[in-house]
């Protein structure tokens, strides 16, 4: 018995890759990787002088929240995240650094865990093609 074409394997795992879960899960899991640079940042400079706390802009999530809503994940792709200066840290030394170490801490944390689960459900997508092209989960 022949293969199917590969045109036609391809059309089974499109949905897969297409599907608006993994197109979030992927635009997610790159605002966590430059998340954690920022983070590296401020922790790094915690005690430079007039150091500004960065963070990942929030027009990223606001721009990713409005073409989720608007059923347009496929045009998502061109969206990447950037680092910018938090406006909303405080100056917490008398020299203007505004990175609070405790705090840093704590979001490197959290984004671990979200690192983590989004990697998972990246993962899952992949694995249900492997199972598509293969007929085999593992």
């Amino acid at each position: 018995m022949l293969a199917p074409p590969l045109l036609n394997r391809t059309t089974m795992i499109d949905p897969v890759f297409q599907s608006d879960n993994y197109q979030l899960a992927r635009k997610l899991l790159d605002a966590s990787v430059v998340r954690q640079e920022a983070i590296a940042s401020n922790i790094a400079n915690a005690d430079t002088p007039g150091y500004r706390r960065l963070d990942v802009s929030t027009d990223f999530a606001a721009q990713l929240r409005t073409k989720l809503e608007a059923g347009k994940m496929s045009e998502a792709s061109s969206l990447q995240p950037s680092i910018v200066e938090d406006l909303t840290a405080r100056s917490v030394r008398p020299d203007g650094n505004s990175v609070e170490i405790e705090r840093e801490l704590i979001e490197m944390n959290r984004n671990s865990v979200e690192y983590d689960y989004l990697a998972e459900i990246v993962t899952r997508n992949i694995k249900q093609m492997k199972l598509a092209i293969t007929g085999r989960a593992m």
